[in-house]
């Protein structure tokens, strides 16, 4: 699915984006937007983020306990604008 807003092809499964953000705070943003108000049902939910200089970084949802964190405004332009409207 491409989205339009912020020019990202992203699908239920993969999802690509090219910018300059931490590859860590990106993955962390995009599954705290994915898991807001949704209910889990016992399902296991992570994120792996593959930079181009050939990292990755692998975020569960016992690395989100932090209640005062926020997404940088960076990685939000980043973001398909369902998940942007997630952390609003």
């Amino acid at each position: 699915m491409h989205e339009r807003f912020s020019g990202v092809w992203i699908c239920k499964d993969f999802g690509r984006v090219t910018t300059g953000a931490d590859p860590t705070e990106l993955g962390r943003a995009v599954l705290t937007a994915y898991l807001v108000g949704r209910p889990t049902r016992g399902e296991t939910f992570r994120v792996l983020v593959r930079a181009d200089n050939g990292s990755q970084s692998v975020i569960t949802p016992g690395q989100l306990t932090d209640p005062g964190w926020k997404a940088d405004p960076a990685i939000c332009r980043a973001l398909p604008a369902y998940l942007r409207d997630a952390l609003a």
